[in-house]
């Protein structure tokens, strides 16, 4: 496994508040704050692992743990950070904050593991060695 060298965020992405993403407390419910790593993540991996066929491979989620640490309110100026702090051979591990771009507050933090996958022949496949220096290089891991 390749460990974790830097300890900042390369990958940062506003993330937009929609109507109904707000709940009758007047915050962002919890459930929304996973649409908001989905779409973080999605944009890390387009912007890192270039020419994904995505018609033939899957990166798919099979484990995630989030916490909440504050709430976020409607008007709120929000970002997703993400980044990749451990490498395996079909997997790797995630990163991600949503912060308030205004005060850097931490609102959430999450950890997932990400697996490759061949959509064809319903398996997991290892990472591509082009992926993992993109990764490794972006990310500044050993």
């Amino acid at each position: 496994m390749t460990a974790e060298k830097s300890n900042t965020f390369r990958h940062i992405l506003p993330l937009q508040i929609r109507f109904n993403d707000v709940d009758k407390f007047g915050h962002v419910n919890n459930t929304i704050y996973f649409q908001f790593y989905d779409t973080a993540k999605t944009d890390y991996i387009a912007a890192v692992c270039k020419g994904i066929d995505w018609g033939n491979l899957a990166i798919m989620v099979v484990k995630i743990e989030a916490e909440f640490m504050a709430q976020i309110k409607a008007d709120s100026h929000i970002a997703g950070r993400t980044r990749v702090v451990k490498i395996g051979n079909k997997s790797f591990h995630l990163e991600q904050d949503v912060i308030d771009v205004d005060t850097q507050e931490v609102k959430s933090h999450c950890i997932s593991v990400m697996v490759l996958y061949d959509l064809e022949n319903q398996k997991t496949i290892p990472l591509p060695d082009e992926w993992r220096r993109a990764i490794s290089t972006y990310d500044g891991l050993e």
